[in-house]
């Protein structure tokens, strides 16, 4: 059975704005029915470990977030999260990284984000991540020194969704910009379009609606 670590966040605040956020509820369940459907094992981890925050912009009437939010098994995975830097990751086939804008807070300057990458990446293993969860990728270097993302091509939440979604000047950075800085070859689409980008064992989508197109690629990556 193929093994994937999903990895979310633990912030609840925007910074010191007391603004609540936490992790996009579509961006775990969306990949997640993808890959339970093929029979994927998935265990959830977060920054901190136990329950993880929502971000508060949850659609209950999307079928596939009503179906896991009447589960128990589901919130018991998802309010007694694994801590990250706890987990033995050489145990998973591929490492994802789920959205919210509490990601830009606990994402990029965490260790255990960094380690997991670099360890499962170099083990010939899968790197995932969509919407805001790239952040996780920003910091991220391999053992020579480089930057994972490097020449690679990716997606992520661009400048100009941060903008619409009045959080341009909420941020700490700019999720794209970050990105580019290190080399990245960033993929862009319109606002709100599903764009899944595959370079490699690098799988990244750019917004909520591309979530099931990364839990997609993910598992054809997977049953390769």
């Amino acid at each position: 059975m193929k093994k994937v670590l999903f990895v979310v966040t633990s912030c609840n605040e925007k910074g010191d704005t007391k603004i609540p956020t936490g992790y996009n509820l579509a961006e775990v369940t969306h990949p997640l029915a993808v890959l339970e459907e093929d029979g994927v094992h998935v265990d959830i981890a977060s920054i901190k470990g136990g329950n993880a925050p929502l971000d508060g912009l949850e659609d209950f009437n999307d079928p596939i977030i009503a179906k896991y939010w009447a589960d128990p098994a589901f919130h018991n995975r998802i309010e007694n999260t694994l801590k990250l830097e706890a987990v033995e990751t050489k145990a998973y086939d591929a490492i994802f990284f789920a959205g919210g804008h509490g990601t830009m807070w606990d994402f990029p300057e965490t260790p255990a984000v960094q380690n997991a990458i670099r360890e499962i990446y170099e083990a010939g293993k899968i790197v995932s991540a969509v919407c805001h969860g790239p952040a996780a990728l920003v910091n991220a270097k391999l053992s020579d020194g480089s930057y994972l993302i490097d020449g690679k091509k990716l997606a992520a939440f661009t400048n100009d969704e941060e903008e619409e979604v009045q959080s341009t000047n909420i941020v700490p950075f700019l999720l794209a910009d970050a990105l580019e800085s290190h080399g990245a070859l960033y993929q862009y689409a319109p606002n709100w379009n599903n764009n899944t980008v595959v370079d490699g064992r690098l799988i990244t989508g750019q917004n909520p609606q591309s979530a099931s197109g990364v839990g997609k690629a993910l598992l054809a990556a997977l049953n390769q």
